[in-house]
């Protein structure tokens, strides 16, 4: 249900990390699929940035989460609000959604910073996935919320520090593992962990309605 460009009440925010927060605002009876994002745009501004939806589909409020970037007018804005303002809202938009059988076959979802937003909704929504996530960080402070995930089903991959749970990047983790060949597998982040994930999947024989994707500039 695309809503056009409305305003939505800010109803609280949270510090996620350094950095990083979680805007929650009005729902107002806005439908949407885990996975689809939003056109969010700071108070007293006409400039626009997508957010994947965080939140699931039960609650009766929206959340996305937000990193300040370096020079990024738009995060840095969203990053400032206060519960009472307003943001301006159009959407939801996307396909990067879980498809018709999903419940039937493995998942595999693989996330490198904030692109963990989508699979937060997608747990969030659907109980009793067969899912694993691997998230590609550079340390522990950007393992966002991980609570949200059963620690059997969390893998993350730390490439700047040896604290997380595999020591490197996803790709390195995903060239020791064996994968099920049914699985579906879920991409989202930067452009180049996609590219390279994409790749070594196709070698491996999986094919292109197998791997869904979402890049995160």
């Amino acid at each position: 249900m695309t809503n056009g460009d409305q305003k939505y009440k800010v109803l609280a925010k949270r510090c996620v990390g350094p950095g990083a927060w979680v805007l929650r605002f009005e729902r107002r009876g806005l439908e949407f699929k885990p996975g689809q994002h939003l056109s969010v745009s700071p108070p007293d501004s006409r400039d626009f940035r997508e957010y994947s939806i965080y939140s699931g589909v039960e609650e009766d409020y929206l959340e996305i989460l937000i990193k300040e970037v370096e020079g990024g007018r738009v995060s840095r804005l969203l990053a400032a609000c206060e519960p009472g303002q307003y943001i301006g809202l159009w959407g939801p938009i996307g396909f990067f959604t879980l498809p018709e059988g999903y419940d039937e076959k493995p998942l595999l979802f693989v996330a490198t910073g904030t692109g963990i937003s989508p699979f937060h909704s997608y747990v969030n929504s659907h109980r009793g996935l067969d899912y694993r996530m691997i998230h590609g960080i550079r340390d522990l402070s950007e393992a966002y919320e991980v609570e949200c995930f059963p620690p059997d089903r969390y893998i993350s991959c730390t490439s700047r520090s040896d604290g997380g749970v595999y020591p490197g990047r996803v790709t390195a983790w995903l060239q020791g593992q064996t994968l099920d060949p049914r699985t579906l597998v879920f991409l989202c982040g930067n452009c180049d962990m996609i590219y390279e994930v994409f790749d070594l999947l196709k070698s491996r024989g999986f094919t292109s309605r197998q791997i869904f994707s979402e890049v995160y500039f």
